[in-house]
């Protein structure tokens, strides 16, 4: 009986291990421990067979044999009991095995997939990475250029900044217009004349061109108040540019702001005349962008700017 119960214990135990979650690391170590539970029922089906030969001999002896009989009639419940016993935890074993190989191939292909996903993930935020810092270069040199080119004029009356990858270019109206105009004076076409030298060395960037006012009213027959005037701005600046210093107007936006983005407050002089600006703002390219985004799309070549 002391067997019988190891053997139990040794199904019992297995089929604990069973229903836990089971690593594939250890799956060969389970079709082992089948393995040798199966050998034990093969061999208590031996038994229950010599058992029951034993059992078919007693009987024919007749009654002097009854206790003999009797004893291996008891011997054959318990082998029976302990083969029905390991046949049904066989069955189990190899049932889970089964199920245990199929999760295993699917998880493999899972895990499979997701590298698959992960690795392509990858190349697309290396691309990414890559166009950034194209981008980050190019407006570091358009910058720089900028800056170079016009060196000359005053800091309050041109202010060129960097703001999450986007160049602003902003030039008082004093620059370009006299007060309640947007004919451009003599000395605008120098200072756009600089502008356009540096914006034509980059044929592939597009750019907006916004005016901006302050918030005195304006009215004349020609302006009926600011956002005529700084839409009026905005396009002699565009046409000057173009007809000018041929720039492709395809490459230019204009665009009209009126009072309504003031850097300053329009409570003093000195912030109004802030407000009155005209900005030249370089545009991202975002249709590169956005090929990264589509599958059998190369990535923008070495060179191409952002």
């Amino acid at each position: 009986m002391k067997r019988n119960g190891l053997i139990y214990w040794i199904a019992g135990f297995s089929i604990v291990l069973f229903s836990s979650c089971v690593s594939s690391k250890k799956f060969k170590g389970l079709q082992g421990e089948y393995d040798v539970l199966n050998n034990k029922y093969n061999q208590s089906q031996a038994d229950l067979k010599n058992c029951e030969n034993d059992l078919l001999k007693a009987k024919s002896y007749g009654a002097n044999m009854d206790q003999q009989y009797a004893q291996l009639q008891e011997r054959f419940k318990e082998k029976q009991k302990e083969t029905d016993f390991l046949q049904n935890n066989t069955q189990q074993m190899l049932g889970r095995l089964q199920d245990l190989s199929v999760m295993s191939d699917k998880q493999a292909e899972a895990v499979r997939q997701s590298l698959e996903k992960l690795a392509e993930r990858d190349i697309y935020i290396k691309d990414l990475q890559s166009a950034m810092a194209r981008k980050d270069s190019l407006n570091l040199a358009l910058v720089m250029n900028l800056k170079g080119s016009l060196g000359n004029v005053a800091d309050d009356d041109l202010n060129i900044q960097v703001e999450k990858g986007v160049i602003y270019i902003s030039i008082s109206d004093k620059l370009l217009f006299q007060s309640g105009s947007y004919n451009l004076t003599p000395k605008a076409y120098d200072v756009l004349g600089k502008v356009a030298t540096v914006l034509n060395n980059q044929p592939n960037i597009e750019f907006l061109v916004e005016g901006h006012t302050d918030n005195v009213p304006i009215r004349t027959s020609a302006i009926k108040d600011n956002w005529d005037l700084s839409v009026l701005r905005a396009t002699s600046v565009v046409r000057a540019l173009q007809e000018r210093f041929k720039i492709d107007p395809k490459r230019m936006t204009a665009g009209g702001r009126s009072q309504y983005q003031p850097i300053e407050s329009n409570d003093s002089a000195t912030g109004r005349a802030a407000n009155r600006r005209t900005r030249i703002v370089v545009l991202p390219q975002l249709d590169q962008f956005f090929q990264l985004l589509e599958p059998d799309t190369q990535a923008t070549k070495p060179g191409e700017g952002i």
